[in-house]
């Protein structure tokens, strides 16, 4: 009977050591997989953190562009309305007192130029207002209907060979793409 209880216990403890050797085994899987879950977790939260905080900065990229799209617009509706509100007062300005002095530097300019003009065109309500700018400058021009020209004068030359336009509208349209950036900046602040 010592055989058979020895064998027994024998039997018993190496049932126990595979027990422990699979306890201990089962443990490591485990914490293998926890730790493969864990880090698998980690990874999928970085990544996931990662999206999100590129769909913000795309998010953010496109408002911004939507916002400056929206501002110069705007920025052009407003250089547009300031343009023109400039054109009705130059346009305005031809039934003021002040008209025949202005209109005596710009054929004085444009005399300068085709000093032998012998016509002044301009529209038919600027006739005054040429005839006594010419007074001023003390020169004898003929003075024509032009409706093509206002708030200004065209002066031709002998023969209606050459020409010379000198208006404030004209002035205005050269100087639009130096003055909107300057409009722009007046804008924006």
């Amino acid at each position: 009977m010592a055989l058979d209880k020895l064998l027994e216990n024998e039997a018993q403890a190496e049932i126990e050591r595979i027990r422990a050797d699979a306890q201990a085994r089962a443990e490591q899987i485990v914490a293998g997989a926890q730790e493969r879950a864990r880090t698998l977790v980690e990874s999928r939260t970085r990544q996931l953190a990662n999206q999100r905080q590129a769909e913000l900065v795309r998010a953010r990229s496109a408002a911004d562009l939507d916002s400056n799209a929206q501002r110069l617009t705007s920025s052009d509706t407003l250089q547009a309305q300031a343009f023109k509100v400039s054109e009705q007062y130059l346009h305005s300005s031809v039934t003021s007192p002040e008209y025949p002095m202005i209109l005596a530097k710009l054929i004085s300019e444009a005399l300068q130029v085709l000093p032998n003009a012998e016509a002044v065109e301009a529209s038919l309500n600027e006739h005054d207002a040429v005839r006594q700018a010419l007074a001023q400058l003390g020169r004898t021009l003929d003075v024509r209907v032009n409706e093509q020209v206002k708030t200004g004068v065209r002066l031709v030359g002998p023969g209606g060979k050459s020409s010379i336009q000198n208006t404030l509208t004209g002035r205005l349209d050269r100087v639009r793409g130096e003055l909107a950036p300057q409009i722009s900046r007046l804008l924006a602040e």
